[in-house]
């Protein structure tokens, strides 16, 4: 049966995760802000270990695409496509919001929308809204966020709000009763694996030496501050 190693990086912290047809094995949700570089692969080496498993077992590699922070994508992708290619194992794609929106679903009634966030600075943040069987009623994007933010939906349906740039959100759109809000949700590398199996079911592969992440976003370095002494 095929074994899938998962991997989350979209936000400051990271998680890592091991399936066996689509079943969890085990996972592992590294909690240190900004973290991946160093903590990333160890940590993938340590889960394997403490699975019984080698390297060698790996059939495929899922990779939490985006949206999400530039610097973590980045570093999980290259982190994947690494193992790939030494292990010759098949890389899969899994969007990031579909995934928290998958986690989130076994918690809420068939009638609520799901709206993950993820923060992307000020008011922006990226999302996309779905129904509990995942069908997507409004695709992935950046949106900045005001007091008509959502509204089409809002008037008919409860929307739970979620992830790390939803709690920013509440002041502007909590003031409906059909607003929900949910702390302390962050992407994980378990629903990220999870559906990665469907795609390896159906034979669905990135291309490995092509892949990109899906940063949504153009990435913009910060200048340097004028006042910062060189020498």
């Amino acid at each position: 049966m095929a074994i899938i190693l998962s991997i989350e990086t979209s936000t400051k912290t990271s998680s890592i995760a091991l399936h066996e047809a689509g079943q969890l094995m085990s996972s592992q949700h590294i909690h240190v802000d900004k973290s991946h570089s160093e903590y990333l692969t160890p940590s993938i080496k340590n889960l394997i270990d403490t699975s019984g498993l080698t390297m060698k077992s790996i059939d495929a590699v899922a990779i939490s695409k985006g949206p999400g922070s530039y610097t973590g994508l980045r570093i999980g992708t290259s982190t994947a496509k690494g193992i790939c290619y030494a292990l010759d194992a098949r890389l899969i794609g899994v969007n990031t919001l579909e995934a928290m929106a998958y986690g989130m679903a076994k918690f809420m009634d068939s009638e609520t929308l799901l709206c993950p966030m993820i923060d992307a600075r000020r008011m922006e943040v990226y999302c996309l809204v779905a129904k509990n069987d995942l069908e997507i009623h409004e695709p992935t994007q950046a949106k900045v966020i005001d007091e008509t933010s959502f509204s089409n939906f809002l008037a008919d349906h409860k929307i739970a709000f979620f992830g790390n740039g939803a709690m920013k959100c509440e002041e502007v759109l909590g003031h409906g009763k059909n607003a929900l809000f949910i702390g302390g949700i962050d992407p994980s590398a378990e629903h990220v694996g999870a559906l990665a199996w469907q795609k390896f079911s159906k034979g669905e592969f990135e291309d490995t030496a092509y892949f990109e992440p899906f940063y949504l976003k153009d990435f913009i370095a910060k200048k340097p501050s004028a006042n910062k002494l060189v020498g």
